[in-house]
């Protein structure tokens, strides 16, 4: 009897020992899927405000290039058309760097790249007018448009600035 009793006294053990092996090595994987799931989190948003910041110095540039051009004196819509067809296609992927931005996150950044986006857009549209007018014009100089396009260049550095500070703040690299 007594064999028995020590036997069953070492089974037990054994299945309790085995038990708490187990949950242990379950909240520690869990643990380290969670690590993994934070980790790529991080790397994903540090990426998408990266692309965010990136394409949008990508459309300033391209829309500078496009004035530029039409400030020439004398400028002609030939050559005009390489720095409008750049202007217009940095727009997609600047908004596509916005979207992935309100994807992962958080809120007040997505909120920030929203307020950057129309911004740009403001310059975009401001671009856009100009070179219009430029086409039915036959001339570049226009300083109405001129105006209104400096404006919009203006108006887009402070949201600039706050997506930055927002994404700074995301990825707790302020001071």
């Amino acid at each position: 009897m007594a064999a028995v009793i020590g036997a069953a006294i070492g089974t037990l053990g054994g299945v309790g020992g085995g038990l708490v092996t187990a949950m242990s090595q379950g909240f520690q994987q869990r643990r380290q899927r969670q690590i993994d799931r934070e980790h790529n989190l991080e790397q994903a948003r540090r990426n998408a405000y990266s692309t965010c910041i990136s394409t949008s110095k990508q459309v300033s540039a391209a829309w500078w290039k496009l004035a530029a051009s039409l400030r020439v004196d004398g400028s002609t819509e030939e050559q005009w058309r390489d720095p409008a067809a750049g202007a217009h296609a940095a727009w997609a992927p600047f908004s596509s760097a916005v979207a992935e931005v309100t994807v992962v996150g958080p809120t007040f950044v997505a909120d920030a790249a929203d307020v950057l986006r129309r911004a740009m857009y403001d310059l975009d549209m401001a671009g856009t007018a100009w070179h219009e007018a430029a086409l039915q014009a036959g001339a570049g100089r226009l300083e109405a448009f001129d105006v209104r396009y400096m404006q919009a260049v203006e108006a887009k550095r402070a949201p600039g600035s706050a997506f930055q500070a927002a994404a700074r703040r995301a990825l707790l690299a302020e001071n």
